[in-house]
């Protein structure tokens, strides 16, 4: 009877060195194995960012282009806001009529192709004879002014306040009488760019 008792108890004390289903551990997530091919999404990833901000930048050139058009000035109408530029210089006659004589050259040039202001006033003159772009009334009309305005820039010559109006009115006339026709639908956008010169 003893002996069964002392095997019970062994038995007992065995059993509880099993371990029971509390000490059972927690099913660990899935590891993941690389492919190497990691750095082939990092490439694709980065270049279609990079195409996203090539396009972005694109748009935005695009769109500001379209938002400030660029406006171009005709000949005629810069030469007039130079000439009222030139008004500015009536107490320094010889500023005023290189202001003025330019303004006319490099208008004449632009407008009829003419090589005005590389040239001294005798070779542009004998080259305006030869043409048919300006009346004769016209040519006589720009060889005295240029002629007078050369009195001034190089023979000191001074004069006064009457005589600089005659030259500014002369050089207008002259922008006046040579400026291109417009058609009559484009008389309004013309008048728009004179206000925008002359605000």
């Amino acid at each position: 009877m003893k002996t069964n008792l002392a095997a019970l108890t062994s038995s007992t004390t065995n059993l509880s060195a099993v371990p029971t289903t509390n000490d059972l551990r927690a099913i660990k997530p899935p590891v993941a194995i690389p492919t190497g091919w990691e750095w082939l999404w990092w490439t694709l990833g980065v270049l279609a960012f990079a195409a996203l901000i090539y396009f972005a930048w694109r748009w935005w050139q695009k769109r500001r282009q379209q938002a400030s058009p660029i406006v171009i000035v005709p000949p005629h109408i810069r030469a007039r806001q130079k000439l009222q530029e030139a008004l500015a210089l009536m107490d320094q006659p010889r500023l005023f009529c290189i202001l003025v004589s330019d303004t006319i050259r490099l208008y004449l040039e632009e407008r009829f192709n003419f090589h005005a202001p590389d040239r001294t006033t005798e070779e542009f003159l004998h080259e305006l004879q030869a043409t048919d772009l300006l009346k004769p009334e016209q040519k006589n009309s720009l060889s005295e002014f240029l002629s007078r305005c050369d009195l001034v820039k190089f023979a000191r010559y001074e004069p006064g306040r009457p005589e600089l109006e005659d030259l500014h009115a002369s050089a207008l006339q002259l922008v006046d009488e040579t400026e291109p026709k417009l058609p009559e639908n484009s008389t309004s956008h013309a008048s728009r760019i004179t206000n925008h010169v002359h605000p």
